[in-house]
């Protein structure tokens, strides 16, 4: 990793491009160097003048001293090469460059953005951009950036730090957290990453005290593999990164590859690799600025419930709907709490959770607190919300105090959130001010806080013990497709379990199989050219005796020739009937720049109507498989529905592993398809009805 510190804490600065004309963008980069009150050296370059304002103006770059840490490039594009190499040339540290048309730009401004690397690599230059905005580091007061910057420092405060490919969204972002009274540590803006990318900056944040958030925008990552490292060591260190990814949709990855000159990847990949590895991801900016919040003002969310105390039965019921529909849990109170909330209430108001308070606390105001101690103590619960109506200043000036002396009171050790149910109502902004300095965070509706606070409780429940089973090797691997009679001889020693059958190049030969494994069975035609079979008729089954096997092997044969003539088979694969199942469909793959991902789901008509899949990083145990299979919409027939058995779902997990060990352990492997696996009733385990495998040719 490059040192970053001459980029993000510089001690002197020169200005390529300074200008005096105002909106000019080296003037504005000056302008925020003085509003900051930056303290270090300030170089100034402009060929055409010598002074600008009481500041003297060098010609050129060669007249810079030796050793000046950051340059700002406020200049063209096309004159950056050489202003990088005049820059090295008098050991300037690091670079930011603003100017676009490089990587994004076509065949001649990625020739200029590799040579914009090569100076970096060559110089040991830490160069930022090229197509930023610059960054702003406000704990030492340094903008360097052409966008105007409140002068706002950290202090002692703890700080989010903000890693965007776009400048223009880390910008927003940044308005959005001030908004919210928030401390920012730094913000970067890292554009086409010619020479420096957001792995590295999040490298350098998770050792800087001054950041306990990291928030992301991201549209493509360039070295997915250290940046799931880095995520884990965030994690580790108890730094939580909070991600914003567009590209869902076609359009968007299209968009990110003509914004930054990025390729774009597969999104679902990503969201399963970096989930795994501990990564918040949110699906929009408001999102993302919510949960920032939360993480970076209130206690930790840990493992376990939310309980709500609100003031309407109608808005207990929508609570009910949104958090079941957002995987919110909303545990029963024990019984404990239930005996002081009960303690604690008028006879007419029932617990639960939700908890509606009614109006009772406008004439009992001490009711906020003898409820909410309850529920701080009750282990269960992981964190409250506090769901109130505001109304106007008067009721506003009744409720919040009290609801503000008992939390202060109360001293919480989980998270306690106010929100806001009537947005735009009226009340005097000190008391948010008083919620926020004990920690609360405060939003402006209900909704947007139980999903935020769902995003951060989803991660407090994750599993993220790594399976301590070794990589599988599977060895004499051929290329490219791999057909199912070699990929299930392949597979075997991996424990997957398959039919009974063998491989047949005869007639006689498919006979004496049939014989030894017992009849009915099934014909499936084999050949690397003929990944599948049913549609050119090439499985026949339920074949039931030796008269019937002659003519089905005759049938086969007639029905590829007529599909594909000209086709040869390497044989027929016969294989005995099984018990009916529940079929599903599991298969693997390597992502080029995420790595191996494991696909599981139901099969048959479910899988082509319903699309009920999950998408697992591979390295789970199976118990945290076993977990994610009952996340599946079709879920309750795995546990046993109207009177049906319960499946073996530790059969299908354990295979779910063996499939992730073998991709571990074979990289050569492109792509495994297991499509149908039966799983039996509990205890009667899974068989793979078919398999392929893809490797690298």
């Amino acid at each position: 990793m490059p040192d970053l510190s001459r980029l993000l804490a510089p001690r002197s600065v020169v200005i390529v491009g300074a200008s005096p004309t105002p909106g000019a963008l080296g003037a504005s980069v000056l302008a925020n160097l003085d509003r900051h009150g930056f303290s270090g050296d300030i170089h100034l370059i402009n060929p055409k003048r010598d002074t600008i304002g009481d500041r003297p103006c060098l010609k050129s770059i060669d007249d810079l001293p030796e050793g000046v840490d950051a340059a700002i490039l406020a200049i063209p594009g096309p004159a950056v090469v050489d202003a990088l190499k005049a820059l090295a040339a008098r050991k300037v540290g690091a670079a930011v460059i603003f100017a676009a048309g490089f990587a994004e730009g076509g065949a001649d401004g990625l020739a200029a953005q590799a040579e914009v690397a090569r100076i970096a690599q060559t110089h040991d230059m830490v160069i930022e951009g090229p197509n930023c905005l610059g960054l702003v580091n406000y704990v030492d007061g340094v903008p360097l950036t052409f966008v105007e910057t409140p002068a706002v420092r950290l202090d002692d405060r703890p700080g989010v730090a903000i890693v965007s490919q776009s400048g223009a969204m880390a910008v927003v972002l940044g308005t959005i957290l001030m908004s919210k009274d928030l401390g920012i540590s730094v913000s970067v803006s890292t554009g086409n990453e010619a020479a420096s990318g957001v792995e590295d900056y999040v490298e350098h944040l998770i050792a800087d005290p001054n950041s306990r958030v990291i928030g992301m925008i991201v549209e493509q990552f360039r070295d997915p593999a250290r940046f799931l490292l880095l995520a884990e060591r965030a994690r580790s260190a108890g730094k939580p990164i909070v991600l914003l990814h567009p590209g869902k949709s076609s359009a968007a990855r299209e968009s990110a590859a003509t914004h930054t000159g990025a390729m774009a990847g597969d999104w679902d990949v990503m969201r399963a690799k970096v989930e795994r590895a501990g990564v918040v991801l949110v699906d929009s900016l408001e999102e993302l600025g919510d949960v920032l919040e939360i993480a970076l003002r209130a206690r930790p969310v840990g493992r376990g419930g939310t309980a709500v105390l609100a003031e309407s039965g109608a808005f207990k019921a929508l609570t009910l709907d949104l958090c079941e529909a957002i995987g919110l849990p909303l545990p029963a109170l024990g019984d404990a709490t239930v005996a002081a909330m009960r303690a604690a209430l008028p006879d007419f108001i029932p617990v639960s959770n939700p908890m509606d308070l009614t109006a009772q606390a406008l004439v009992d105001p001490d009711l906020y607190r003898r409820t909410l101690a309850p529920l701080l103590a009750d282990d269960a619960i992981a964190a409250v919300v506090l769901a109130i109506i505001q109304t106007d200043q008067a009721t506003a000036a009744r409720k919040l105090p009290p609801i503000i002396d008992a939390i202060r009171s109360l001293a919480p050790d989980k998270p306690v959130i106010y929100a806001g149910l009537d947005e735009g109502a009226e009340f005097d902004p000190a008391f948010v001010a008083d919620l926020r300095a004990l920690g609360v965070p405060c939003f402006p509706s209900a909704d947007r806080a139980f999903r935020a606070l769902g995003q951060l409780a989803r991660l407090a429940e994750r599993d993220f013990e790594r399976n301590a089973a070794p990589p599988l090797v599977l060895v004499d691997l051929p290329a490219g497709v791999v057909p199912e009679y070699r990929a299930k001889v392949l597979l075997a020693p991996a424990g997957i379990a398959f039919p009974k059958g063998g491989f047949a190049v005869d007639l006689s030969q498919a006979q004496g199989m049939a014989e030894r494994i017992g009849f009915p069975v099934a014909l499936k035609a084999q050949s690397a050219a003929l990944s599948h079979k049913s549609d050119a008729g090439g499985v026949i089954l339920n074949v039931a005796d030796a008269d019937a096997l002659g003519r089905a092997w005759n049938a086969l044969h007639d029905n590829i020739a007529t599909h594909s003539p000209g086709l040869v088979l390497d044989g027929v694969l016969i294989e005995a009937m099984g018990a009916r199942g529940t079929e599903m469909i599991v298969g693997a793959r390597c992502d080029p720049d995420w790595g191996p991902v494991i696909l599981v789901g139901f099969g048959g008509v479910q899988a082509e109507l319903l699309h009920d899949v999950r998408l697992l990083a591979h390295g789970l145990t199976p118990g945290a498989v076993a977990a994610e299979l009952r996340k599946l919409r079709l879920a309750p027939l795995l546990d046993g529905f109207r009177g049906s058995p319960p499946l073996d779902v530790d059969a299908l997990a354990d295979l779910v592993c063996r499939l992730g060990q073998v991709m571990a352990g074979t990289p050569a492997i492109r792509e495994i398809d297991l499509n149908p696996v039966i799983v039996y009733p509990r205890g009667k385990g899974v068989v793979a009805l078919d398999a392929l495998i893809v490797t690298a040719a």
